[in-house]
C-alpha cells in the first residue's frame, strides 16, 4: 500500500507544479504525506457531494482538479462552507490533493483528455508555452470532415450529460475537420483559435459579448461549441486515474467520481413566441 507522498510524486511527475499559473493554488490541501492510501477518488470539484462519495467509498485521498482554497484564507472554521469540508475530510481520514492549471498545461493534460473524448488527434497546444509542447488548450483534427451539426452531436455524445447540455453557433452544414478545445472557461482564447485557422472551437463558459463579437467575424472564424465547465473537464478524471494506476503498478484502487457537480439542475421549456 503506497504512502500518500508516493501518489503525490506520481501526480507531480505527470502534472508538474511549475506548470501552474502564479495565481493558482495546487498541491496537498490536507492529509499526512506519510499515511498509507489504499483507495483514491478522482473528481473535478472538491465539494460536499464528492466528499460524501469518498467517505462512502472508503477512499483515503481525493484528487480534484479545482482547488478548494484558491483565495487566501486566514482560517478554516467548521461553520464555513469550505472549512466544514476540511473538517469533514480530516475527521474521515481523507487527504485532498488538487491539480489545476498544472494539469491544464501538462501534456497530456485536461485538454488532451477532452480532445481524446471527441475523437481528435492532437497536433499542438492552442496557447503554447516556450517548449511548444505544453500550454493551455489543444488543436486537433478529426479523421474525416463532418458537418458542424453532426460535430455538435458528437460533442453531446462524448461528454457526460448536463442540464444545460451542448450548444452550437455556426452554419450547420459547415465542414469541420480541425478543432481547438480548451477544458474549462476558454473564451479568453477565442483569438488564438481564430489565429490557428481551425474550423470549430469547443470550450466552456462562453460569455455573450465575447462569443457574439467573435461570430461577427463571419465564415473566417471558427464555429463555437459551448459545454458546461464540469463536463469539459470531467474526461481528465479518467486520465488522472490511469496516471495513478500506472505509476503505482496497481497497488492502489482508483475510482472516478460518478457525481455530476455541474451547478445547473433545472431547465425550463420555452416557446419561440416568448422571445418576440
Amino acid at each position: 500500500m503506497p504512502a500518500l507522498s508516493e501518489i503525490i510524486d506520481v501526480l507531480e511527475t505527470a502534472y508538474p507544479t511549475e506548470l501552474a499559473e502564479s495565481w493558482d493554488a495546487v498541491g496537498l490541501v490536507c492529509g499526512d504525506p506519510a499515511e498509507p492510501v489504499h483507495k483514491v477518488l478522482v473528481c473535478v470539484d472538491p465539494v460536499e457531494e464528492t466528499v460524501a462519495e469518498a467517505i462512502e467509498l472508503g477512499a483515503r485521498l481525493i484528487v480534484a482538479h479545482h482547488p478548494l482554497l484558491l483565495r487566501g484564507v486566514h482560517g478554516v472554521p467548521a461553520d464555513t462552507v469550505k472549512g466544514a469540508l476540511v473538517h469533514r475530510m480530516i475527521r474521515a481520514g481523507i487527504a485532498l490533493y488538487c491539480a489545476h492549471t498544472n494539469a491544464d498545461s501538462a501534456r497530456p493534460g485536461v485538454s488532451d483528455a477532452l480532445a481524446d473524448a471527441l475523437g481528435l488527434r492532437v497536433l499542438r497546444p492552442l496557447d503554447p508555452r516556450a517548449d511548444n509542447e505544453t500550454g493551455i488548450g489543444r488543436i486537433g483534427e478529426l479523421a474525416e470532415a463532418e458537418p458542424f451539426a453532426a460535430f455538435v452531436e458528437r460533442v453531446g455524445r462524448a461528454l457526460p450529460a448536463t442540464v444545460p447540455g451542448v450548444s452550437g453557433a455556426g452554419d450547420p452544414d459547415r465542414p469541420i475537420r480541425t478543432v481547438a478545445v480548451s477544458g474549462g472557461a476558454g473564451d479568453g482564447y477565442l483569438g488564438a483559435a481564430t489565429e490557428a485557422g481551425v474550423d470549430a472551437y469547443v470550450t466552456a463558459d462562453l460569455r455573450h459579448h465575447p462569443a457574439g463579437e467573435h461570430l461577427a467575424g463571419g465564415a473566417k472564424v471558427p464555429a463555437l461549441v459551448g459545454v458546461t465547465h464540469w463536463a469539459s473537464e470531467w474526461p481528465w478524471c479518467g486520465q488522472a486515474s490511469a496516471v495513478i494506476t500506472a505509476g503505482l503498478a496497481g497497488t492502489v484502487d482508483v475510482h472516478v467520481s460518478t457525481v455530476c457537480t455541474d451547478p445547473w439542475t433545472l431547465r425550463a421549456e420555452q416557446h419561440r413566441e416568448n422571445a418576440q
